[in-house]
């Protein structure tokens, strides 16, 4: 009824929130690491990827980055149908097709910012995760350069 307060959904935001401030620095803590251990084996995937923002602060569950020469559209669909979810922007610039505003702003030339994706870890995301992940972004990016090098029938 209205003007009635929801007495069970303020105090269960209250434990959330309590809890939230509780796990708050281990939990980055552990998504940092995971993060570190997926840019890792990003390189060993290929040594002349770009990390954006590595020699900065940033967020411990985020991670930018592109292969050079390979369309971020092109992988993201590859990879989607993988079960692999990505992006080629920042989660505000969801749908624009125009490369990334603040890459532009970092100096990152076009050729390189058409390549960039986004990966976010969350409370759930594992060490088995980013394993599966880097698996199929090596595979998927592979089958992607084969086909380019094939010439066409």
């Amino acid at each position: 009824r209205a003007g009635t307060e929801n007495v069970a959904g303020i105090a269960g935001f209250g434990a959330a929130a309590v809890h939230a401030l509780q796990v708050r620095a281990s939990e980055a803590t552990r998504q940092g690491a995971l993060r570190d251990t997926f840019e890792a084996g990003l390189r060993e995937l290929d040594p002349e990827i770009t990390i954006f923002g590595k020699a900065t602060p940033r967020l411990p569950n985020t991670t930018a980055f592109a292969l050079p020469g390979m369309a971020a559209e092109t992988l993201l669909l590859a990879l989607d149908l993988e079960g692999i979810a990505l992006s080629s922007g920042s989660a505000c610039s969801s749908g624009k097709v125009r490369p990334s505003q603040v890459l532009e702003s970092m100096g990152v030339p076009p050729e390189l910012s058409r390549c960039a994706l986004r990966a976010s870890l969350g409370l759930d995301t594992t060490a088995h995760d980013i394993e599966q992940a880097l698996e199929t972004i090596g595979r998927v990016a592979r089958r992607i350069t084969d086909r380019r090098m094939k010439p066409a029938a």
